[in-house]
């Protein structure tokens, strides 16, 4: 997964990877996955409808269909609109046979299967978890070794990246499990309807997690090696920590604002870009992207930008690694309810921009003004938030049993 702000090159250094990243066909036959066919090695996605992906590449753009691009790469370009409207239309199926079939009116549902796709101009969020629904669905198809996510084309790629967690938020708090289970069981009219639900927030469930998994996805951040990049970096960097993202390179491009302030300049801006990285993990990597005279506008020159993605490592980040401990209470001895304390490294390029909050399992973590829920461990979800702290590299949020729902007896 290749994310940066808007003009850093991220879909030309998630293209130029796809090409260099290749696995070379093997001698013998019988040591190649049964799933995987040789000339699917790479899927390069583009989730940008105006990403100019196909035009380096030589391709013609064909909306939700792998394209081949070379020996072992194809190319798929996601469309928003064409996975709204094709699921609305499966939506409003299953709701108008719901509808038909039931006895008792249900109020305002009837309006929604009056809606034909083709006025579905957008439903925030829904879109993003579709296309994210579509990667995940070639992820576990078995038919390619390697993928490759350019995650640009939009303001904020983290919005992007959190609309799974965002989405199955909403839908449990607007009708929650437990009272989706009862009105299936009420109605078995509503049976089919509940089961759909429960698919999108199993599927939103499972994206999160796949998202976050260290050992299958490795995230990593292109900047260009100027000033803007100075100022980004940490931001995008926090972000990352608080949605839990294996951030597993940071990539500096010299083709964006590489030259700007002379060769002195530009070196002593990349090493405070590498000091930035190093002060918060050596398990992250750096690498450069050198500039190229020439336009890229083929494969043949992004070969040359020699682009190397490292592949996953197996290492959590962030609230991803977040560690539950018991800790000593006020009043130690006193036999009172135990103190749970929930603690993730965290970046905080601006400390006063850090909000903490509670909806239902999640604790809702702001940073820099992005707000994103971080499913909370089991036993804290009976418990209550009684104070947060950050130690400069550490957020430590403090829990105390809700006397309401704690197990008497503990």
């Amino acid at each position: 997964m290749l994310i940066g702000p808007g003009g850093a090159g991220v879909s030309v250094t998630a293209a130029a990877g796809a090409l260099g990243g290749v696995r070379r066909r093997r001698a013998d036959p019988a040591a190649r996955s049964p799933l995987r066919t040789p000339d699917r090695d790479t899927l390069l996605v583009t989730v940008d409808r105006l990403s100019p992906t196909a035009r380096m590449l030589g391709v013609f753009r064909h909306t939700d269909e792998p394209v081949a691009v070379s020996a072992g790469v194809h190319l798929l370009s996601l469309d928003r609109l064409a996975l709204l409207e094709r699921t609305w239309s499966d939506f409003t199926s299953v709701l108008a046979e719901t509808l038909s079939r039931s006895k008792v009116s249900l109020p305002g549902l009837g309006a929604l299967t009056d809606i034909a796709s083709g006025e579905i101009a957008t439903l925030p969020g829904v879109e993003d978890f579709l296309v994210l629904r579509r990667i995940r669905d070639e992820a576990v198809s078995g038919t390619w070794r390697r993928i490759v996510v350019d995650a640009s084309g939009h303001g904020d790629p983290f919005e992007f990246l959190r609309a799974s967690s965002v989405l199955s938020q909403s839908v449990n708090r607007l009708w929650p499990r437990h009272r989706r289970l009862a009105a299936a069981g009420e109605r078995p009219v509503m049976a089919q309807l509940t089961a759909a639900v429960d698919a999108i927030d199993r599927d939103c469930l499972d994206i999160t997690e796949l998202m976050t998994d260290p050992h299958t996805v490795a995230t990593h951040v292109v900047v260009g090696a100027d000033d803007r990049a100075e100022r980004l970096l940490p931001h995008f960097l926090a972000a990352s920590d608080v949605m839990g993202l294996a951030v597993r390179s940071v990539m500096l491009n010299h083709g964006v604002g590489g030259a700007a302030g002379g060769p002195d300049e530009c070196a002593n801006r990349v090493g405070r870009l590498r000091s930035v990285v190093e002060g918060d993990d050596a398990r992250v990597e750096i690498s450069e992207i050198r500039r190229l005279d020439d336009p890229i506008d083929r494969a043949a020159r992004l070969r040359k930008l020699s682009v190397v993605l490292p592949s996953p490592n197996g290492h959590r980040r962030g609230s991803g690694a977040a560690r539950v401990t018991e800790v000593p209470g006020p009043d130690p001895g006193t036999g009172r309810s135990p103190v749970y304390q929930l603690t993730w490294r965290q970046r905080l390029p601006d400390a006063d921009g850090l909000g903490l909050g509670r909806s239902g399992d999640d604790l809702l973590v702001t940073v820099d003004g992005f707000r994103h829920p971080v499913r909370l461990p089991s036993v804290l979800r009976r418990c209550v938030v009684v104070d947060a702290a950050w130690d400069g590299t550490e957020l430590s949020v403090r829990f105390v049993p809700d006397p309401a729902v704690w197990p008497k007896g503990r």
